[in-house]
């Protein structure tokens, strides 16, 4: 939970902005996380808390006053509804699939490794 002086609207920036090896900087749940949006054919057990904790390392967060996280991740962002359970829905997979691809996180590519 927020504390009382965090802001809704107050952005979490990534400490690696600087093009520095991403992969490298990336907790093992984070690089976990990345595989499996990667990997699963549809959503099933990606959970929504650690999607989360890895665009918080990878891009500039904030919540909006909804409840709903922007996201920025390279030149793109999004705004994601946080899902009603656990883990993260088939439509949301496929947002972020394309959010990591067009930033250079997808397998193979310099970030994703």
């Amino acid at each position: 939970m927020r504390g009382a002086s965090d802001s809704i609207l107050a952005p979490r920036t990534s400490m690696t902005e600087g093009g520095s090896d991403m992969a490298e900087e990336l907790h093992y749940r984070q690089r976990d996380t990345l595989e499996k949006i990667f990997s699963h054919s549809s959503s099933g057990n990606i959970e929504w808390r650690r999607v989360v904790s890895l665009l918080e390392a990878i891009g500039t967060t904030g919540y909006e006053h909804n409840g709903k996280l922007r996201v920025t991740v390279g030149a793109e962002t999004e705004v994601f509804k946080p899902p009603r359970g656990k883990d993260i829905d088939e439509q949301m997979l496929v947002d972020l699939r394309r959010m990591l691809t067009n930033a250079g996180f997808a397998p193979g590519s310099d970030h994703g490794r």
